[in-house]
This record gives C-alpha cells, sequence and structure tokens, in this order.
C-alpha cells in the first residue's frame, strides 16, 4: 500500500510539473527566438547561429523554471486530490500531512540534483559555447551577415545597404547601395552611395577591413535643400564596423564553478551563491507548497495558484536582487542570499506547522471547557 501510494502522489505530481515546466520553457525559449530571429532579420545576427544559441541557453532557463513547474505541480496536483476527496481518504487511512511531505520530498530531492547539476555544470558549459559563439559574430563586419535583395541597418554603423548579389565567400557584391547619415548631432546631411560592383579588402597593417566599391555615384545632400552634391567614381572605399548583438551575458556566467570556489572577487561569490541557490530553493519550496495546496472542494483545485505563483516570484526576484547587491559590494558575502532562503524557511516551517498548532491549541480548550 504505501508503495503504491508514493507512486501514485508521484506521478500526478511529476505529470503536473513537467507540463508546467514544458509551457512555461516554450513561452520563454518562443520570446528569445522571436528577439535573436529580428536580430537575423536586421543582420546584427548570422542566422547559422541562431539555433546554436537557443540550444546552449536553454539549460540556463531550465534551472529557473524547474523549480517553479515542481512548485506549482505539487499545489495543482494535490489541489485536484484535495477537490476530488482523495486526500480526505488518505487521511482517514492514516496517511498525514507528515508523511505526505516525506513521500513528495522524495522525487523532488532528486529534481533538486538533475537542477544542481543543470546549474553548477550543464548552464555554465552552456553559457561558454554561447560567448564563444558571440566572440565570433563580433569579429565579423556588417557585410559577412549582408543578405542580397533585402535593405538592411546595421546597429552602431548608421547606414543601410543593399546588393543585388553576392558571392558565397562574401567578397564580391554586385549593384551595390548605401544611404549613410551623417552621425553630427548639428548635421542631417545625407550620403547615398551607388555602384556596379563591391570587393572586400583587409589593410596589412592594422586588419582593418573595408569595401571597396567601383563605377559609381556618391550623392550628398540636405533633406529640404535644393542643392545636390554629385560625385562620380571609379574605385570608393568604406570602412566597415564590426557586427554586434545584444545579448547580456557576464563573463561570471560563462566560468566553471571550480573556478568561482574560493574567489575572494563578490562578483564570482555573487555568482557562486546563485548556483547554489537554485537547487537549495528546491525543498524549501516543497516545505511551502504542500500544506499550500490544501483546499477546500468547493474553493477548486486553483485556489491557491495565484498567492503560490507570488510566493515564488517573490523568491526568486529577492534572489537576484540580493544577488546583484553582493556583486556591487552592498552586501556581505557571508550573509549574501543565505538570508532570503532563512526567511522563506521560516515562513515554510509557520505554514506547515500552522495547522497542527491550531488542533492542538483547540484541543486544549476543549479539554479544560
Amino acid at each position: 500500500m504505501p508503495s503504491i501510494l508514493f507512486r501514485y502522489l508521484a506521478k500526478e505530481m511529476l505529470k503536473v510539473t513537467f507540463a508546467v515546466t514544458g509551457v512555461v520553457l516554450l513561452i520563454i525559449m518562443s520570446g528569445r527566438f522571436v528577439n535573436y530571429l529580428a536580430q537575423a532579420a536586421n543582420g546584427s545576427l548570422n542566422a547559422d547561429f541562431l539555433f546554436a544559441i537557443m540550444g546552449y541557453r536553454m539549460p540556463e532557463f531550465l534551472v529557473m523554471i524547474i523549480p517553479l513547474g515542481l512548485f506549482l505541480g505539487i499545489i495543482m496536483a494535490y489541489g485536484r486530490l484535495y477537490v476530488e476527496n482523495e486526500m480526505t481518504v488518505m487521511g482517514a487511512c492514516g496517511v498525514s500531512q507528515g508523511r505526505l511531505l516525506r513521500m513528495t520530498m522524495i522525487p523532488a530531492l532528486c529534481i533538486m540534483v538533475v537542477v544542481a547539476l543543470l546549474s553548477t555544470m550543464v548552464a555554465p558549459w552552456g553559457i561558454k559555447k554561447v560567448e564563444t559563439i558571440l566572440s565570433q559574430q563580433d569579429s565579423m563586419t556588417e557585410f559577412d551577415t549582408l543578405v542580397p535583395g533585402r535593405f538592411q541597418k546595421f546597429e552602431g554603423a548608421n547606414r543601410v545597404t543593399y546588393t543585388e548579389s553576392l558571392t558565397d565567400d562574401n567578397q564580391q557584391l554586385e549593384k551595390v547601395f548605401i544611404a549613410h547619415q551623417s552621425s553630427a548631432s548639428d548635421s542631417s546631411e545625407i550620403s547615398l552611395v551607388m555602384a556596379e560592383s563591391g570587393r572586400i579588402s583587409t589593410t596589412e597593417e592594422e586588419g582593418q577591413r573595408y569595401l571597396i566599391l567601383s563605377d559609381g555615384f556618391r550623392y550628398d545632400l540636405v533633406p529640404g535643400a535644393p542643392k545636390v552634391r554629385v560625385t562620380q567614381y571609379e574605385t570608393y572605399g568604406i570602412r566597415m564596423e564590426e557586427s554586434t548583438v545584444a545579448d547580456e551575458i557576464s563573463k561570471e556566467q560563462a566560468l566553471p564553478t571550480s573556478v568561482l570556489i574560493g574567489s575572494d572577487n563578490p562578483s564570482y561569490i555573487a555568482e557562486l551563491q546563485w548556483r547554489i541557490s537554485l537547487p537549495l530553493l528546491i525543498p524549501i519550496i516543497v516545505l511551502l507548497a504542500v500544506p499550500l495546496s490544501k483546499v477546500n472542494p468547493r474553493q477548486g483545485r486553483f485556489a491557491k495558484l495565484l498567492p503560490g505563483v507570488l510566493l515564488y516570484l517573490l523568491y526568486l526576484a529577492l534572489l537576484i536582487s540580493t544577488r546583484g547587491m553582493v556583486d556591487d559590494g552592498r552586501l556581505s558575502p557571508q550573509l549574501g542570499v543565505w538570508w532570503v532562503h532563512g526567511a522563506y524557511l521560516l515562513l515554510g516551517l509557520g505554514v506547515y506547522f500552522q495547522e497542527p498548532v491550531q488542533v492542538m491549541i483547540a484541543k486544549r480548550r476543549a479539554a479544560r471547557a
């Protein structure tokens, strides 16, 4: 009977946990994909790197999503059992809240091990891979990500570029059009450059790359002004800027956990405490979720869902905020994020023992009466 009951509870809990984790992961990955896709569309990110970056960043997202999935999985799965009076039957058969917590903690600790591996090993490895990819991307110029037949505006270059065709090695262009606006704050001059062809040239001294245009015209004008300066040229050179990709990755995130251990650097300490915090919060949220899942059948299985989500988001927000304070040196590393875990542990114990204490007080009052 105990093993059957344990398997039943674990199945119900894990089924909802995986469903919630999958849905939230899909939402977050979709948002990231749209962001990267927009960068690929405007030429600031090579489309060949798109799916590799998404794959390598998935463990980083999972370490924050899995605990949420577990927390909501317990509340929703056990909430259904309370609504359908299955928990009432279990209680009548001698399954106390303490026993329920112990049975819940076993699969939760297995999930804790998975999150610990993701947080301390897999996620940093994935972020390092992303950092390497972005370094390769940053070493490219805007014309390495140019797409033939499309007008493209590159971040930082302050110009729009178009080419009718481009060789596979990105070294030769045909039918080139470039619109450039002056970066001077007091000038609105626009330069339009057209050329029959173009090629990439690299200086030997500095290794700087230039686009050398051939047989074309340059038009310099100010919008609204009647005069246009026209220059015909045989050869015209344009310095090419390196492309940049907007992605928030700090160097500490890409470091192996072994490098962070024992360091006196506040940034390293903050990152290490963050990696430890993600698996550490799992037994604490289980302690909260088991009593929170108890609902009146009339309330419905989702009655405690919103308070549960708010509690988890507050927990995560406090950890992120405290991590930033340790990183900036505004909070002692000895206190660090541990006070957040301590506060939520006390909250969990308070919620867990609230009903037994109330029952004990009621019995004493009844005995005195």
